[in-house]
């Protein structure tokens, strides 16, 4: 089982079960709905989430016929996307999900549309908390 929420609490979920085929799409339809360089989404049955607290406070924008991207309407979190040709599933946003997962992503897709300032393969340095250079206050 994992645990999940949105960034103010508003809404809390569980899952129980898997997530299949995990992937970071960089289509720039995916870009614009998380502000950031690709959205990492994975499919779970619908039947295995179970929101406990603020399913009230879900709301949806349809991005195309028949397919909605859901979220919180108090912190804009987006928690998952419903199409209504594959109702029994959802693609939740693994970054909704409140701790460690077992599965792994399987692709980088629509690496055609990627931002041109994301490079798959950098070599950056990597920090457990914010670059050195950044002035705290």
């Amino acid at each position: 089982m994992y645990q999940g929420s949105c960034l103010c609490g508003a809404v809390t979920f569980e899952l129980h079960g898997g997530i299949d085929s995990i992937i970071h799409c960089h289509c720039s339809r995916c870009r614009k709905s998380t502000g950031s360089a690709y959205a990492t989404n994975g499919f779970i049955a619908k039947s295995s989430l179970v929101i406990k607290t603020g399913e009230q406070q879900i709301a949806c924008f349809e991005s195309a016929p028949g397919k909605k991207r859901h979220f919180c309407q108090h912190c804009a979190t987006p928690i998952y996307s419903s199409n209504a040709q594959d109702p029994t599933r959802l693609r939740i946003r693994l970054g909704v999900l409140d701790g460690d997962i077992v599965e792994r992503p399987i692709s980088h897709n629509f690496v055609s549309s990627k931002a041109n300032w994301d490079d798959l393969d950098a070599d950056l340095p990597r920090y457990d908390g914010y670059e050195p250079s950044r002035v705290q206050s």
